[in-house]
């Protein structure tokens, strides 16, 4: 009997294709590559199955051209997580299966096996742990199967001892280790600290690598040459044999979900992986998402807590400053620019913080109130000041500053408003002797720029420290002792129901850099709000607390963690398109729905023009996760089926983090 090989192509097609193995070759492995004919051209795909026979008649099935590898280029749990992913998110399997993989292997080069192979050395110079340490170390090295746990410690806890202690566990064994962090500003550092512990035996996976290292890497997992990877959201499909602990850290981080394509979240197919590999999980975080909180209020993860600090300086001691009706010099309050002064005074480093780069969000004529807006997408245009261009920063347009309002041709026109940009102008003005040091996207392009940056600080060559949210997590500075957040407003009265989920989340990270050493730190919030109950949770650095007014908001809104949510976008030149296909597809749902399922739209996205495009969405909404996946399955063959469908680009988000 002739088998049938099902190949996984990277296609937008939503389906395996069926192929015939060469005669008188053996078959080539399940989850290896093939170079299959595709049309009229030549594709490398992936083998899922074997069939005995096909839906296709076998005279019109081709055989593959060639099988590429002579053992599986994915190994089976790894093949089952992809299949698993592909069915849950509903996207199509060919691009799924090649997640991750490098270009070369992409493109068909064989895998590398170096024969290297490692050892790892007693290791000695430990510090001691702290009694919340040393039972969560104990409890991860006991799992001798799947468990997931949720490391939920405050600011300066000692997390990453936890995570190196029960690396040098896993390690031992002889098993491998995956270490996922949310962005790749963290990846080196958080490399370099379980490098010096493991010298020889880390190595890194991300998008900044060169093609080569990413080859490299991804082989050196493969074969097991290099027992410890640490990497971002695409590390998470390394194939892995001996897997034998992940670790997430920052686990809240939305960076873990893809915004673009196979929309999947890292740490939750992580979680996934795990329970597949039947191995220990660890979910880090001070600040834990809803999600992680409720599953283990639920007892679905086992919660493991440190509640106090390494050293003896405790938690920052924090402070509002009511900047209603005060005159401010560049977003500076004068009681933030003294308290500056006595920290530097005293030697202590300082950071401001500001979650938007450039150097003013508006440019504007103060005569009318025109706005200089993006031409592309509903959006202002921001002045950068260094490159003295007008910017979008959601589509990257850019254009001259103009000199005169083009509405009433008054010569008033300026920048209004603070970013990182300006703040560091008015800090150079205000404290000319002070070396200080920004940090955000704008001047961490550059390769390296951001570690020679990093470097400054921890070296103390820097005492003022700006920066954006590439500040705010996993970075340790000892001699910061004050942090300042000068606009503590941002994200308090978003339409997005995440929304003060994140600025809780965020304003604590950034409060924990401060005082992790022996010196006593301050946190100064400034804000127009300083009656809102939030800010002085956040002030207490009491995420719990914020963690369960909100949660029982969502609960009472059926809102995820308690609900499930998916997201279609449809977006197309003219504005009627996407809006007439999510119209006509809505109405032909409509036997679908129930009482506990409910699809609300279509309605403009919160930037309803981007790149040109007119975007639409709707939102699905259902009490339980299986009943939005029945829901899903039968929705998309409805939905392909509509006479616009390929007149605009769509897309299905499950379990949206951004609503943008």
């Amino acid at each position: 009997m002739t088998e049938i090989l099902q190949v996984a192509i990277p296609t937008p097609l939503a389906t395996l294709f069926d192929y015939l193995p060469l005669p008188e070759q053996p078959l080539p492995p399940i989850g290896g590559r093939v170079k299959v004919p595709f049309g009229r051209r030549e594709c490398i795909g992936i083998v899922m199955h074997y069939l005995p026979c096909s839906q296709v008649p076998i005279h019109k099935l081709k055989p593959i051209i060639a099988a590429i590898d002579a053992i599986a280029l994915l190994p089976n749990s790894l093949c089952q997580l992809l299949q698993q992913a592909q069915a849950y998110y509903h996207h199509p399997i060919g691009e799924v299966m090649q997640t991750g993989l490098p270009s070369a292997l992409r493109q068909g080069q064989p895998m590398v096996n170096n024969l290297a192979t490692w050892s790892m050395s007693p290791i000695t110079d430990k510090p001691q742990l702290t009694p919340a340490q040393q039972d969560a170390v104990t409890q991860i090295i006991s799992a001798t199967a799947y468990q997931a746990f949720l490391l939920d410690g405050v600011t300066g806890s000692g997390k990453t001892e936890v995570y190196l202690q029960a690396l040098e566990h896993c390690v031992a064994q002889g098993k491998q280790a995956l270490i996922l962090v949310p962005e790749i500003s963290l990846t080196p550092q958080t490399a370099a600290r379980f490098q010096n512990r493991f010298t020889g035996l880390v190595g890194l996976f991300h998008s900044r690598l060169t093609p080569k290292q990413r080859f490299t890497n991804w082989c050196a997992a493969r074969f097991n040459q290099l027992p410890i990877m640490v990497g971002t959201r695409s590390a998470l499909f390394l194939p892995f044999t001996q897997l034998g602990l992940i670790i997430v850290d920052e686990e809240h981080d939305s960076s873990f979900k893809q915004q673009e394509g196979f929309r999947y979240s890292a740490r939750d197919m992580a979680v996934l992986r795990a329970k597949l590999t039947q191995i220990p999980i660890v979910l880090g975080s001070a600040t834990p998402s809803f999600e992680s909180l409720v599953n283990a209020q639920q007892q679905k993860y086992q919660s493991l807590r440190l509640t106090e600090r390494i050293g003896r300086a405790g938690l920052a001691q924090g402070q509002l400053l009511d900047i209603r009706h005060k005159k401010l010099d560049g977003g500076l309050s004068a009681q933030l620019i003294q308290a500056i002064r006595e920290h530097l005074a005293q030697q202590g480093q300082v950071l401001l913080f500001l979650n938007r780069r450039g150097y003013a969000p508006v440019w504007m004529c103060f005569d009318c109130g025109w706005l200089a807006k993006c031409q592309h997408c509903d959006a202002r245009f921001t002045y950068h000041l260094a490159e003295q261009r007008l910017s979008c920063h959601h589509c990257g347009a850019t254009q001259a500053i103009a000199t005169h309002c083009p509405q009433c041709q008054s010569g008033e026109i300026h920048p209004f408003g603070i970013g990182t940009e300006r703040l560091e102008a008015t800090l150079s003005r205000l404290f000319p002797e002070i070396p200080l040091v920004r940090i955000d996207s704008d001047v961490t392009k550059r390769k390296g720029a951001l570690q020679q940056k990093l470097q400054q600080i921890v070296s103390e060559k820097a005492q003022i420290l700006i920066g954006t949210q590439l500040l705010a997590k996993g970075h340790h500075f000892p001699k910061l002792t004050l942090v300042a957040i000068v606009d503590a407003d941002y994200g308090l009265f978003s339409s997005d129901f995440r929304a003060l989920e994140r600025l809780a989340q965020l304003l604590t990270q950034v409060a924990g850099r401060a005082g992790r050493s022996d010196q006593t730190g301050k946190v100064l919030l400034q804000t127009f709000q300083p009656e809102h109950p939030l800010l002085h949770l956040i002030l207490q650095q009491d995420y719990h607390q914020v963690a369960k007014i909100l949660l029982q908001e969502r609960q009472a809104n059926d809102l995820p963690p308690y609900g499930h949510l998916a997201l279609f976008r449809a977006q197309a030149r003219h504005v009627a398109t996407p809006q007439a296909l999510l119209s006509q597809f809505k109405q032909a749902i409509q036997p679908l729905l129930t009482s506990t399922l409910q699809v609300m739209g279509p309605i403009p996205a919160p930037m309803a023009r981007r790149q040109g495009q007119h975007r639409f969405q709707l939102l699905v909404q259902a009490h339980s996760r299986t009943q939005l996946q029945h829901f899903l399955r039968h929705a998309l063959t409805v939905l392909t089926q509509q006479p616009l469908i390929k007149k605009v680009r769509w897309s299905l988000d499950v379990d949206p983090q951004e609503m943008l």
